[in-house]
């Protein structure tokens, strides 16, 4: 009897969890090139160029990107730009402070990024793939950005000379009206905003017929990007490069112990085979 009231008592939230989760947005899979040394490498430019100005990878030295290609060389030539050391760690020259009062907090470090962001949606690097093709103008934000993945993100989009700024997007959110005396139900309303290319915000509310609504936000509606010095297939491919170098950041063993992984199991599997026979060949000869 006692299961039965909790069950109950789940399934009467249900619906309230559905509806509290209706207006996150759908994450989109990233490309798998954790083994694919060219865009990783790619990733690695493409993060040292528009992400290390801001962010850091304190748990990342310069030197282990000889781990996907790279020499010493290479990495001094291409990625090192303000007097720093091979052997030195990953981190940005701006200071906490100067970040908190432009962007109002400090850029997080971002070496674990892509497993600190895994949730029940899918897993970090779906979330940062989307995230990075998902930024739209808003005017009313200090940076005059927005993001349909993270509302009100503090962070601009430092792509977006890659991806192209022309890009709208429209927000629907259900509610319930209430009565302004006794509190009751009155109705439904609905309640759109658009932003235009520039980033411009409209909003425009209208009352619903019948008693059943769905209450809640959907997910912002986004138009196709473009005046970019990359076509959409590009920008795509290079946001895939950059999420593979983060999800390699987080664990740059990762591969290596997958390899050894294979091995070991392969050798307890012929170890279990030699003690299967072994088992089988003295219980024989004890008969």
């Amino acid at each position: 009897m006692k299961l039965l009231k909790k069950l109950i008592a789940v399934l009467a939230f249900a619906p309230a969890m559905v509806l509290a989760n209706s207006g996150s947005f759908p994450l989109d899979h990233a490309p798998d090139r954790s083994t694919d040394l060219p865009a990783l490498q790619n990733g690695a430019k493409l993060f040292v160029n528009y992400c290390l100005n801001c962010h850091s990878a304190s748990a990342m030295r310069y030197n282990r990107l000889k781990d996907i290609g790279l020499t010493d060389e290479q990495i001094k030539q291409n990625l090192l730009f303000t007097g720093e050391k091979v052997g030195d760690l990953m981190k940005t020259t701006m200071s906490a402070k100067d970040a908190k009062e432009w962007f109002g907090a400090v850029p997080p470090d971002l070496s674990v990024i892509a497993r600190a962001k895994a949730s029940g949606d899918g897993t970090g690097a779906d979330w940062i793939y989307t995230y990075l093709r998902s930024y739209y103008r808003d005017q009313t934000r200090p940076n005059g950005w927005n993001n349909a993945v993270f509302e009100n993100v503090g962070m601009p989009h430092v792509l977006w000379e890659l991806q192209g700024m022309k890009r709208g997007a429209v927000s629907v959110e259900v509610k319930e009206t209430k009565a302004a005396g006794d509190g009751k139900a009155k109705g439904f309303s609905e309640t759109t905003i658009t932003f235009d290319e520039q980033g411009n915000r409209t909003e425009h509310t209208e009352a619903l017929e019948g008693e059943h609504h769905h209450v809640g936000k959907e997910p912002i509606k986004l138009g196709l990007a473009s005046g970019g010095t990359m076509s959409r297939l590009e920008y795509d491919n290079a946001v895939g490069d950059v999420v593979a170098y983060l999800q390699w950041m987080g664990e740059p063993a990762q591969n290596t112990r997958r390899r050894l992984g294979v091995w070991v199991l392969l050798f307890l599997a012929t170890l279990a085979t030699l003690a299967w026979r072994l088992n089988a060949s003295y219980w024989k000869e004890v008969k």
